[in-house]
């Protein structure tokens, strides 16, 4: 079985994806994993580059992906299971996630970004590497979590001065609720948790 899921919010502060993490409507502990496909549709033709993320969270994503044929574009890896998008409140969930990306473009996040601009071959070709990546994992059984380090990244590129914190954004009472705290930053060495 699978679960199809839109947010809204996550520009806001992944307040959707946050929001069905802590009131989910199925048992998370039976959510095997998750893929995100935030911003798949504008695959560059002149150097196609997938940058699938959050590839240490589970052992079994880098060997499953060692065995998928894609001769439309190159693959860029990195291990982090937290970035800016809906993925990163399921890893704080210890699930086992993936977020791909065909990169950043002139109307990333802007009103100009328009549907005429979809390279939709590029856009079928990763959805086909995706369920190429869903059909090999089908008999596996339940994956197992690995937590990550944070990592920076060129495509997603991070503050460089960090508490190591992740916001509740969604949180109205006073002062910062936190999601999650990643290791071996301020936050995680000053004792904060999550919540």
């Amino acid at each position: 079985n699978y679960l199809f899921m839109a947010f809204s919010g996550e520009e806001k502060g992944l307040l959707g994806s946050g929001y069905f993490a802590k009131n989910p409507s199925i048992d998370l502990l039976k959510v095997n994993y998750m893929l995100n496909m935030d911003m798949i549709g504008r695959l560059k033709t002149e150097d196609p580059t997938l940058i699938v993320s959050g590839v240490g969270t589970s052992d079994a994503w880098k060997i499953t992906m060692n065995y998928i044929k894609h001769d439309n574009f190159k693959v860029k890896t990195t291990e982090s299971g937290v970035g800016p998008s809906d993925h990163t409140s399921f890893y704080l969930k210890n699930i086992p996630v993936l977020h791909f990306f065909s990169g950043t473009h002139n109307d990333y996040h802007k009103p100009t970004d328009d549907e005429e601009f979809i390279n939709y071959t590029g856009e079928i070709n990763i959805l086909n590497y995706m369920i190429s990546l869903i059909q090999k994992l089908d008999d596996k059984g339940k994956l197992n979590f690995v937590k990550t380090k944070e990592e920076d990244s060129e495509e997603s590129p991070r503050f460089k001065v960090t508490l190591g914190v992740v916001p509740d954004y969604a949180f109205e009472g006073a002062g910062m609720r936190i999601d999650g705290v990643s290791d071996g930053k301020p936050a995680a060495k000053a004792g904060l948790k999550a919540g």
